[in-house]
């Protein structure tokens, strides 16, 4: 049941449909700049809101966790980052396949599903909300310079002048404009949180619908067989597995409290559809953004799947723990 809920996530099927609809009925001609216009603004909204979202509570008490922080740092922007470089390189992986997964590999965790799967799982929830907060927000700077740095050459360039600008404009300066109005925004966000959810989730559509176009416009399906498509979704699954196991290790080598181990689990092994969707719209060429987030958008699904399940079991256990059966009288 728990599969199939995630499976039936409202959100993961408008993205199927939306990608299907732009592979159907692409936006070209008169219709391909308003489009790319819409998903601009969508960008900026969605970083405006990011940005309201954030508490200055929540950035000063991160320093207090330290240790743990680190760890889901480190899993983020080193661990992952050298997986995605290996998979870029093994035989047989296909240039474009390569690069959506390496692209994938260096984007911060996700935020809500994140501290969603740390509160289902009894683990430490005010200590997931620093470490994904944190992790979006450094993202912003680390994950573009990332990109510049790793994938030069090949089928897509670093990030031109042109895109740092647009990462200034579109990305950063809503972000700081909405923390900077946050403590008149604040209650307006609170009351209204799932008005602004939906606004988020749109945003994202229709930036996936304009990416989607421009790529299907420029041939997308005749570059991608379904082979390829398979082995994305089976680069996903070893990817997840890996950083699953190496995040679980980790906790257990650094003596992690069990909550504390959780929220490494957790926020160091997800990567995030809301903010790489408007960052590949910003640091890569129209037709390139479609096949470069295929690999995030299956491993999206993929992860909700398997820390669902994750999160369920650990559940069990603390159930468990906090009430053990009685022991039969002898």
């Amino acid at each position: 049941m728990t599969r199939l809920r995630a499976l039936l996530d409202p959100f993961l099927l408008a993205l199927m449909a939306t990608m299907l609809l732009a592979s159907l009925l692409p936006a070209h001609g008169a219709g391909a700049p308003i489009a790319s216009g819409l998903a601009d603004a969508g960008i900026v909204l969605l970083f405006f809101l990011h940005g309201a979202r954030l508490s200055r509570t929540a950035i000063l008490s991160g320093a207090r966790s330290w240790q743990l922080h680190l760890a889901t740092l480190s899993s983020t922007y080193m661990l992952f980052p050298l997986l995605g470089l290996a998979i870029a390189m093994l035989p047989g992986v296909p240039p474009l396949v390569g690069a959506g997964m390496l692209f994938l590999t260096l984007l911060p965790s996700t935020v809500q599903s994140s501290i969603a799967f740390t509160a289902i799982a009894r683990g430490n929830v005010a200590a997931a909300v620093v470490s994904a907060s944190f992790s979006n927000l450094i993202g912003l700077f680390l994950t573009p310079l990332l990109v510049a740095l790793l994938m030069r050459g090949g089928t897509v360039a670093g990030p031109s002048l042109d895109a740092i600008e647009a990462i200034l404009l579109q990305l950063l300066l809503p972000f700081v404009v909405g923390h900077l109005l946050r403590p008149w925004l604040g209650s307006f966000i609170t009351r209204h949180r799932g008005l602004l959810a939906k606004v988020d989730r749109g945003s994202i559509l229709l930036v996936v619908y304009a990416a989607f176009s421009a790529a299907v416009v420029e041939g997308l399906w005749r570059r991608l067989s379904g082979a390829e498509l398979a082995l994305m979704a089976a680069l996903c699954v070893a990817l997840l597995a890996l950083v699953l196991g190496a995040t679980f290790l980790l906790g257990r080598m650094l003596g992690l409290p069990r909550a504390d181990a959780i929220v490494l689990q957790f926020c160091g092994s997800k990567k995030s559809l809301a903010s790489g969707v408007p960052m590949a719209g910003v640091l890569f060429p129209t037709a390139m953004v479609g096949p470069i987030l295929l690999p995030l958008m299956l491993f999206h699904q993929i992860q909700l799947i398997a820390c669902a399940i994750l999160a369920r079991r650990y559940a069990a256990a603390a159930e468990v723990m906090a009430d053990p059966p009685a022991r039969p009288a002898r």
